[in-house]
């Protein structure tokens, strides 16, 4: 049975991978690991070792607390936190693209939806 922590660490992994735009094999080819192994971080069902958290965090460019923000004791046991837009491939996509906007341009669109949420 999955550990809801080891489910959260494998969430931040595979959404801080799918952000850099790293595929699961090339995570495991920096780590030195098969990518099943990734697969199985991902999904809670392999605990990750601190050894091979470091690893992954300094190939993702992140520090080791990354994986752990959105945890606390509440809410450890009560699973997925409501509302995670992590978890939302589309929002995960949407970020991507408005990140490889222009600064410029990145700006002008933020206060175009700032003004459109406000009047929804």
């Amino acid at each position: 049975m999955k550990h809801p922590v080891d489910a959260h660490v494998g969430k931040r992994i595979r959404h801080r991978r799918w952000m850099v735009g790293m595929t699961q094999q090339q995570l495991a080819d920096s780590v030195g690991i098969k990518f099943q192994q990734i697969q199985k971080y991902e999904t809670g069902m392999n605990r990750v070792s601190a050894s091979r958290l470091w690893d992954i965090a300094e190939t993702l460019g992140v520090g080791i607390a990354f994986f752990f923000e959105g945890i606390d004791d509440s809410r450890e046991a009560a699973g997925p936190v409501e509302g995670d837009i992590l978890a939302d491939k589309e929002a995960l996509e949407l970020v991507r693209s408005y990140y490889a906007i222009p600064e410029a341009q990145r700006r002008r669109l933020f206060d175009l939806a700032r003004v459109l949420s406000d009047a929804a």
